[in-house]
């Protein structure tokens, strides 16, 4: 005897575009638990590392992250992030590992630039590195999305990583019916990439589900800044004025967090989160292609850093 289901009960047990992706991103995750024996997830401080956190509980709770969280701080990050990132690892009561680039600039392992256009974020890669090489990590959580630049659109969600940290679009696996193959041999890892397939308007859109915290600077507010290369950045120390550059007050907020000096910000009134994500909605640039300098370098700064090791 067939049983007539209808179509009522049929869409009551569909799953929305949003838990769409939170069930792909919490099966990644649990993934990565099975597959390797020391994995950690970058914590910027960020949205999109924010969603990873939730994600993270999701996965794991009532237990504890089967993996550290560890932030690369250029020691240039804002003020208002650092807060944030301590606030929210204490509450979840995880593991924070810092890896410092004034570190590796103690040591000599990179050398600082000078400058009115220095900034520490391309030296990052090398504390990275050197991080994951000091705890072993073999699988490495990061918050890249495809729809942020064209080179992290190559990325796989299990992204492949030499005995030297570099990348290669080329020698990256196929991911068939959402198989994930973990094989690698000693001092190889992996990035790992849950979240590969959500939007920046996704990320907002779950951030309002879910009620998430994030830091200050993502809303709208009065900061002194300036004008270079047509951006908006925060006055701070860590940025010398070029002749003719002259700070002003906007109503400004942040779309990414980073280093200070390759961060820049956007012109907003968007105070609230319904508000940010109808911000978000109408747009037509990427944040990165819109706020971060460190990309406009060259059509290919990001994939000439990714195969670095950068993020």
């Amino acid at each position: 005897m067939s049983v007539q289901v209808s179509d009522e009960t049929h869409a009551h047990y569909e799953l929305s575009h949003l838990q769409t992706l939170e069930a792909e991103s919490i099966f990644i995750m649990r993934e990565v638990a099975a597959q390797f024996e020391r994995p950690v997830l970058l914590f910027s401080g960020g949205k999109d590392s924010i969603v990873l956190m939730r994600l993270a509980e999701k996965a794991f709770r009532p237990g504890r992250f089967p993996f550290p969280v560890m932030h690369v701080d250029t020691g240039h990050n804002f003020p208002e992030v650092i807060e944030f990132r301590d606030r929210l690892v204490e509450q979840l009561g995880e593991r924070l590992i810092v890896a410092s680039v004034q570190d590796s600039i103690d040591a000599g392992r990179v050398r600082e630039e000078t400058g009115p256009r220095a900034s520490r974020n391309r030296l990052q890669t090398t504390t990275l590195l050197d991080a994951i090489a000091q705890h072993g990590f073999d699988a490495a959580f990061g918050g890249a999305r495809r729809d942020e630049e064209r080179a992290r659109a190559k990325e796989r969600v299990f992204s492949f990583r030499d005995d030297f940290g570099q990348w290669d679009p080329k020698q990256q696996r196929p991911e068939l019916w959402s198989l994930y193959n973990g094989r690698i041999r000693r001092g190889e890892h992996v990035r790992i990439f849950p979240i590969s397939n959500w939007t920046e308007l996704d990320v907002w859109q779950y951030i309002a589900q879910e009620q998430l915290e994030v830091p200050s600077i993502y809303y709208a507010h009065t900061r002194q800044v300036f004008a270079r290369d047509g951006m908006l950045y925060a006055v701070n120390q860590h940025i010398e004025l070029i002749d003719g550059e002259a700070p002003f007050e906007a109503s400004v907020r942040y779309r990414t967090v980073g280093d200070m000096t390759c961060t820049g910000a956007v012109r907003s009134s968007a105070t609230t989160l319904t508000e940010v994500v109808t911000e978000i909605a109408a747009t037509r640039v990427t944040e990165r292609g819109e706020t971060r300098a460190d990309d406009r370098v060259s059509e290919a700064a990001m994939e000439d850093r990714k195969r670095e090791g950068y993020f």
